[in-house]
């Protein structure tokens, strides 16, 4: 009787909850060692789930659930920088990355496995994945910024920016997640600023970007 007692509680996860479950083991996991030392037999201890049951959601093993983690990842970090197009752009900006940092806060672990690659299983289509985070974010603050026909410098500056979030994101977590995100945030978008700032001196489109951001101001 105590195997079929169990029976019930075992699935009563629906497809979804139960796949994202999956999911946010695989990511616990990934973001702590090396994806090719991470098993299947983990994922499913980790999840406490049997062996046969991650095959059953993901057929194509591992290769397969390490792609799916970073998606559900990078999906959420992509949200973090939708900000309707209402009131000056550098409050906007700081709306999202209020919400860019407290996904770091509170999904450390997948932030983590998103962004820390040079694993065996990384291919193009990891790569692809995390680039995709990157021009997604790109597009949307040059969107803020009003910018319909950006030029590469404006751009390459803009995606520099979104690196140096990324790495500062990263040690944020190493430091013990200090100082308070606030202080971080304001700290990020004065970088965001002063980035502009050095382009500006070559680059007329990025001067006038500068000027409607200090009128605004």
């Amino acid at each position: 009787m105590t195997p079929s007692a169990a029976t019930p509680a075992y699935r009563r996860l629906s497809v979804e909850e139960r796949r994202s479950q999956l999911l946010q083991a695989a990511l616990s996991l990934f973001a702590h060692r090396a994806p090719e030392e991470v098993s299947l037999d983990d994922v499913a201890e980790a999840a406490g789930v049997s062996r046969p049951l991650v095959y059953r959601y993901f057929s194509g093993g591992k290769q397969q659930l390490y792609e799916a983690a970073l998606r559900s990842a990078a999906d959420e970090l992509r949200q973090c920088f939708d900000e309707p197009h209402h009131g000056p752009p550098l409050p906007r900006l700081a709306r999202a990355l209020d919400r860019y940092l407290a996904f770091v806060d509170q999904h450390d672990a997948g932030f983590s496995a998103l962004l820390q690659g040079g694993s065996v299983v990384e291919t193009s289509r990891t790569g692809a994945i995390v680039d995709g985070v990157r021009r997604a974010a790109a597009e949307r603050i040059l969107s803020h910024l009003e910018v319909g026909d950006p030029g590469p410098r404006l751009r390459m500056t803009v995606r520099m920016w979104i690196t140096a979030v990324e790495a500062a994101s990263l040690i944020w977590l190493d430091e013990g997640k200090e100082p308070p995100a606030d202080e971080l945030r304001d700290w990020l978008v004065e970088q965001f600023v002063a980035v502009l700032t050095v382009t500006a001196a070559r680059d007329a489109q990025t001067a006038t970007v500068l000027s409607t951001l200090a009128g605004d101001g």
